[in-house]
C-alpha cells in the first residue's frame, strides 16, 4: 500500500457466513498491526444489528442501506469515502448483502478501472459455513430454496478466495477433508480456514488479504431471472423497538428466549431461515443472538446486564412473505412483551428484495493489478 491508497476487503458469503464476526476480528488485527481500519455494512433495509455490534468498538462504520453494494455503486463508494475521510483508513472491509453474487462484474471490475488510484483491492473473499457448504457440494440445496442456494453457488464460482468458516465446528480431519472437497470444486479459488468466533485462522486470511492485490480473476455467468428469484424467497424484516419494564429485566435472556421462539415458529412451520439477528443494547452493553438455520443454531454473544430499558434491534431473512414474517415477528414479541415490558417501535420495516440492477455489469475482467 502506498499512502496515497487505501485497501479495500470485500467478504462477502451467504446470509449466516460470520462475515461480522469476521469484520470485528480482522479490524482488531489490523489495528495491532499499527493501521487504521474502517468497514463498511450493507443492507436492503436500514436498521442493522451488525453497524450496532461494530460500532460499539469505536470503529468507524458506514452502512449502505436500501440496496446492495452492485446496484447502488456510487452509494457504496461514498461510503468508502467517508471512511476513509472520518478513519483515514489505510484498510476499509466492506461486506455486501449475504444473498448478492456477481460481485467481481459488478463491484470489483468497475473499482479495478475507475478507483486505481485511491484502492488497492484485495482478492474477492467468499465466506462459506461448512455445514451448508458441504450440502451445496454433495449437490444440495443446504435447507434452502433451489433458487437461494443458486446464488450460494455463483458466490462460490466467481470467488477468488473461499474461506470456510465456523471451524469451530468442526473435527480436523472433517476440516481437511472438506478443504480438499472445495479444492477440487473450485480449483481456481484459494482455500482458507478460519473460526470467527475463536480468532483461528485470521491472522492467515487477513495477511493473504493485505499483501495479495490479483482481485477479481474471473467473472461468473449468472442468470439473472434466477437470480432475482433465489432473492426474493426471502422476506426481509428490519425492526427496532424500545423495551421498558418497572422492576430491572434480564436482557441477555430475553435475547435467548425471543430467538428460540422465533426458532420454534419457522420450524414448526418449514420456512427455511437464512439468518435472523437480534440484539438489545443497554447503559449496560449489549446481547446479541443469531439463527443461520433451525433451533440448534441458535447462538449468543456479549451481554446487556440487567436494566429497566434497552433498545432491540431485529433482522430476520426467512423463506416465508413479508407479511407472514411480520406477523411471526410481532405476534412472537407480543407474546414475550404482554404485560411485563413497555413496546414502543421506532423503524419496522418488511419487504422482498426487488430484480438486482447493477449500476455497472463488466463482461469482461479488467487486467490491471493493484
Amino acid at each position: 500500500m502506498s499512502n496515497s491508497t487505501t485497501k479495500l476487503i470485500l467478504a462477502g458469503g451467504f446470509l449466516g457466513a460470520g462475515k461480522t464476526t469476521l469484520l470485528w476480528e480482522a479490524a482488531q488485527r489490523v489495528a495491532a498491526k499499527g493501521l487504521r481500519a474502517g468497514l463498511i455494512t450493507n443492507d436492503q433495509a436500514p436498521e442493522l444489528v451488525d453497524s450496532a455490534l461494530l460500532s460499539r468498538g469505536g470503529l468507524t462504520v458506514a452502512e449502505v442501506s436500501g440496496s446492495c453494494f452492485c446496484c447502488n455503486f456510487n452509494g457504496f463508494t461514498d461510503a468508502i469515502q467517508k471512511v476513509r475521510r472520518e478513519a483515514e483508513a489505510d484498510v476499509i472491509i466492506a461486506e455486501p448483502v449475504g444473498s448478492c453474487t456477481d460481485l467481481s462484474a459488478t463491484i470489483v471490475q468497475p473499482l479495478k478501472r475507475l478507483w486505481r488510484r485511491e484502492l488497492q483491492l484485495a482478492p474477492l473473499s467468499v465466506l462459506a459455513d461448512p455445514l451448508r457448504l458441504a450440502s451445496i457440494l454433495d449437490g444440495g440445496t443446504a435447507g434452502l430454496h433451489p433458487d437461494a442456494a443458486y446464488i450460494y453457488r455463483k458466490q462460490l464460482e466467481e470467488s477468488d478466495v473461499i474461506l470456510i468458516t465456523k471451524t469451530d465446528l468442526l473435527p480436523p480431519e472433517a476440516l481437511e477433508r472438506l478443504r480438499q472437497r472445495v479444492g477440487s470444486a473450485c480449483p481456481e479459488s484459494t482455500i482458507l480456514a478460519a473460526s470467527p468466533l475463536t480468532g483461528s485462522g485470521v491472522d492467515e486470511w487477513l495477511d493473504l488479504m493485505l499483501t495479495r492485490s490479483d482481485a477479481g480473476l474471473r467473472l461468473a455467468e449468472v442468470d439473472y431471472d434466477v437470480y432475482a428469484h433465489g432473492e426474493a424467497v426471502l422476506g426481509w424484516l428490519n425492526g427496532t423497538v424500545r423495551l421498558r419494564s418497572e422492576a430491572p429485566a434480564d436482557w441477555d435472556a430475553f435475547v435467548h428466549d425471543f430467538l428460540a421462539a422465533l426458532a420454534g415458529q419457522f420450524d414448526g412451520n418449514s420456512y427455511s431461515v437464512g439468518h435472523v439477528k437480534v440484539a438489545a443494547e443497554s447503559e449496560a452493553g449489549i446481547a446479541s443472538g443469531n439463527l443461520t438455520g433451525n433451533a440448534a443454531t441458535l447462538a449468543l454473544r456479549g451481554g446487556a446486564g440487567v436494566g429497566k430499558s434497552a433498545k432491540l434491534i431485529v433482522n430476520a431473512r426467512v423463506e416465508a412473505s413479508p407479511d407472514v414474517l411480520d406477523k411471526i415477528v410481532r405476534d412472537t414479541l407480543d407474546a414475550l412483551t404482554r404485560d411485563k415490558l413497555t413496546v414502543e417501535v421506532g423503524a419496522w420495516r418488511f419487504l422482498q428484495p426487488g430484480r438486482p440492477q447493477p449500476t455497472h455489469r463488466f463482461v469482461r475482467v479488467e487486467n490491471f493489478e493493484f
